[in-house]
């Protein structure tokens, strides 16, 4: 996969990719730009149907750092990145979604740290690429839970030490040891969204140390076509992963022992993701999707000191029928 021109290989990153023509390009490029030059990428076509698997061919063709495996038939994201995962040689192991982009100093970041601390894995913080005015996409700002468990850079530490990294829950962050992923015996769920939660919080409870640096190092793309999968939560199978993946990462640490991560992961689910499903489901037309999201509030609550929300949330859990 290198020529000896290239540096030998570092870490690999998984880039998987279903009919996501229209941004493959722009990811790819990304890690071209990258000030780090040690690294090598396998390129995972989820049988896509558009030019996804041209394009990634076309990278392969063009630069032996790219490799390209094709599914014959469509598996999901989890399985893509199982797929990635086996082809893996090198020390250290990422993933990029093909529609999203590393920032330039990403792999030289996170590798740089996990290379001096010898911890198993480094995190780093993330902003939303939204689409603008202009019609392309713009970066956010660091939301207040990212940067809490990214900001200020630590070394060396575990998640007693520093439970709210626990919010910090997708795959796309992170570099990591790939001997920790086989000792640790991680792989993403197969036919679930979200797959990438309860696998986050497996590597926080499995790990001996972890790193996190505040660096931006991934814009993360919310699609003006509205195909991302974070917004299809009105639908009632994606609603039911989403919770699934949600009490699922939550039960990880808490069969870990892991009580001060899993009550800051309660308290961030509580505040950031539950308020947006409780405005769906107070229009919503199905009582299912009500019931579903109504048992997991309600179990979200039950650990929170009172059991009970209080005023306005109560007001807003009510008018939505969920409470």
């Amino acid at each position: 996969m290198t020529s000896p021109s290239l540096p030998a290989p570092v870490v690999t990153v998984i880039v998987p990719g279903f009919d996501v023509e229209e941004y493959a390009l722009e990811a790819l490029d990304s890690l071209r730009a990258q000030t780090f030059g040690a690294w090598v990428a396998i390129l995972v076509d989820d049988a896509s149907a558009d030019a996804t698997g041209a394009i990634f061919d076309a990278a392969a063709a063009a630069d032996p750092r790219f490799q390209v495996v094709h599914h014959r038939e469509r598996q999901g994201l989890g399985a893509a990145r199982n797929t990635g995962l086996a082809h893996v040689r090198t020390p250290f192991v990422a993933f990029l979604d093909a529609d999203d982009r590393y920032t330039p100093h990403a792999l030289d970041r996170l590798v740089a740290t996990l290379s001096g601390s010898g911890s198993d894995f480094a995190l780093g913080a993330y902003v939303r690429l939204r689409p603008d005015d202009a019609g392309g996409y713009a970066a956010g700002d660091v939301q207040p839970w990212v940067a809490a468990a990214t900001d200020p850079a630590r070394t060396s530490i575990t998640l007693d030490e520093h439970p709210e990294a626990s919010g910090n829950i997708v795959a796309w962050s992170k570099v990591s040891r790939t001997e920790f992923w086989r000792r640790a015996d991680l792989h993403f769920p197969v036919g679930k969204m979200y797959e990438d939660q309860i696998v986050a919080q497996q590597m926080y409870a499995r790990a001996r140390a972890f790193d996190v640096i505040p660096d931006v190092v991934v814009h993360w793309r919310e699609r003006a076509d509205g195909s991302s999968i974070t917004q299809h939560k009105a639908e009632l199978p994606v609603l039911r992963d989403y919770l699934e993946a949600l009490a699922g990462g939550i039960a990880v640490l808490d069969a870990a022992g892991q009580a001060r991560a899993a009550a800051a992961r309660v308290r961030l689910v509580l505040a950031m993701d539950v308020p947006p499903l409780v405005a769906l489901a107070k229009e919503h037309p199905d009582d299912a999707y009500r019931r579903a999201l109504g048992g997991f509030v309600r179990e979200m609550w039950a650990r929170v000191d009172g059991g009970r929300p209080g005023e306005p949330v109560a007001t807003a859990l009510a008018a939505a029928r969920l409470w």
